[in-house]
């Protein structure tokens, strides 16, 4: 077998994937069509639960360094924006960074890990065996067949591997077309997210680097014929002007294009050997800025469980549970996009619709849930019905600040950056547990200011830094509750009970 994973599709959520797996010591093969990775950006923003996920593997201030930090989302490009400041998260902010950089990071990331990339590559089909899997892939020299234990299709929305493993991708068609392009504009408009929505159409412009901004173009007479037409800067001055009134100055195009509303979701996200994420398993209306981040957060929910299985400490349930977890993920994510789609509603009615709802949200509360929803702070996984109830399980958790038993602060996230599991206890004696390798183990003397830890004995957060289960010191029998929660999260008959 020449490795573990083959994985097809060398963009974010590919180089992601391969990344959780290497970090496990995995051998993961990337297979990508593209010769060198593409100069232009389909994707601008790093939301607040994906800088979340690169910040638990120590990615996270190189993104800083390199991205432009704002504290605002929106949603379908009302007036009123969201605050992402007042969210409970250290990253209560989008980056704004072009995809390719955010491509190059995780590329020198997974290649520092000794993930394998291929490039100009393509691959024609896959077979899966009985115990294996495998890929036929063109090369420059020709036709080769690589196999391994698993594939993942992160190849996109006309995905290979999708299709031959005949998963149904269901959903509607798409009946809007809208048009991007990074240009160059001699007199921008000053906000740093510029909107402007009228009977016209609508149209948002935000600043990137070197002198470039991308603008983006919704108008309601545009046919979905056009889809497949390329994009003329006459076209793009046409339509600003009778939009905006303006076309600021538009010259030296880098890069246009037209996108539309086609909305589908993969009916299952894993078929035997096959797993699929990203692009692969769900499209829809950009609205939001969504599509990126919920593939990376999909590839981090798979890595480390496919890791586990190969390694020989993964239950079937925890690996099936991708599928459970990531799908019902992107069921929310097509119905938010496509509320969001109908608020580009440019009939008198739409926008009064649109003043209407651009108010409500100047409510705290209203504006936090939406918010929380764009920057998918809100998902929270189905709690493990095998381990006794806390209000814990499931969540996903901030980067805490942890007073540890020696008096010493540290923040949760520093404790996640090897990919294992950790296990927080609160006034236990090391010596009444035998811990595996794969499982990290803090004592913990106090979390301040975090009610919901409060009597909690001990509690097991995942790689991804979801809570798998917390035990409370009411419950009875709480260390041997603790025991049988390791041995069924990470599988190993060492694990000693007290």
């Amino acid at each position: 077998m020449d490795f573990d994973v083959l994985i097809a599709g060398g963009g974010p959520v590919g180089l992601m994937t391969a990344s959780e797996l290497a970090l496990a010591g995995v051998r993961t093969c990337i297979v990508e069509r593209l010769k060198e990775p593409s100069p232009f950006s389909k994707a601008l923003t790093l939301h607040p639960r994906s800088i979340e996920i690169l910040e638990m593997r120590g990615l996270g201030e190189r993104f800083k360094e390199i991205g432009k930090p704002s504290p605002s989302g929106h949603f379908a490009g009302l007036k009123t924006g969201l605050d992402f400041s007042a969210l409970d998260t250290q990253a209560n902010f989008t980056l704004i960074i072009p995809q390719y950089e955010t491509e190059k990071v995780l590329e020198e990331h997974a290649r520092n890990l000794g993930v394998c990339i291929l490039r100009d590559h393509e691959v024609l089909a896959f077979r899966e065996h009985e115990e294996t899997a495998e890929l036929v892939v063109q090369g420059p020299d020709g036709l080769s067949f690589l196999t391994a234990s698993y594939i993942v299709g992160a190849d996109g929305a006309g995905s290979t591997i999708r299709k031959q493993a005949r998963i149904a991708f269901s959903g509607t068609d798409g009946n809007i077309t809208a048009m991007l392009a990074d240009v160059s504009l001699e007199n921008p408009p000053e906000s740093h997210f510029y909107t402007c929505v009228n009977r016209e159409g609508g149209v948002v412009i935000v600043p990137l680097d070197d002198g470039i901004f991308r603008v983006l173009i919704t108008a309601p007479h545009m046919p979905q014929a056009l889809l497949h037409e390329p994009v003329t800067l006459e076209e793009l001055k046409k339509e600003l002007n009778r939009i905006c009134g303006t076309d600021f100055g538009i010259d030296s195009p880098v890069w246009m294009s037209r996108f539309g509303n086609a909305t589908k979701l993969a009916e299952h996200y894993r078929s035997g050997r096959i797993f699929l994420a990203g692009d692969a398993a769900h499209i829809h209306f950009p609205a939001g800025g969504q599509g990126l981040n919920v593939g990376l957060q999909d590839a981090m929910n798979l890595g480390w469980k496919l890791a586990a299985k190969i390694k020989g400490r993964c239950p079937d349930w925890l690996l099936d549970s991708y599928h459970n977890e990531r799908h019902t993920v992107g069921e929310a994510l097509l119905v938010n996009t496509q509320i969001q789609t109908k608020l580009f509603d440019f009939t008198r009615e739409g926008l009064y619709l649109r003043e209407l709802l651009s108010g409500i949200l100047g409510f705290s509360d209203v504006n936090r849930y939406l918010a929380e929803q764009i920057a998918a702070l809100s998902v929270q996984y189905k709690a493990d019905e095998k381990m006794p109830e806390h209000e814990l399980n499931g969540k996903r958790l901030p980067d805490i600040d942890l007073t540890l038993s020696d008096g010493t602060v540290k923040r949760l996230y520093t404790f996640l950056r090897d990919g294992r599991f950790l296990l927080a206890t609160f006034g236990i004696e090391t010596k009444e547990f035998s811990i595996l390798p794969h499982v990290r183990r803090i004592q913990v003397k106090a979390i301040d200011g975090r009610p919901e830890w409060n009597g909690v004995k001990a509690a097991l957060i995942r790689p991804d830094g979801h809570v798998a289960w917390a035990v409370d010191e009411s419950m009875e029998n709480a260390e041997q509750l603790i025991a049988d929660g390791i041995h069924r999260w990470c599988g190993n008959s060492h694990i000693q009970s007290v």
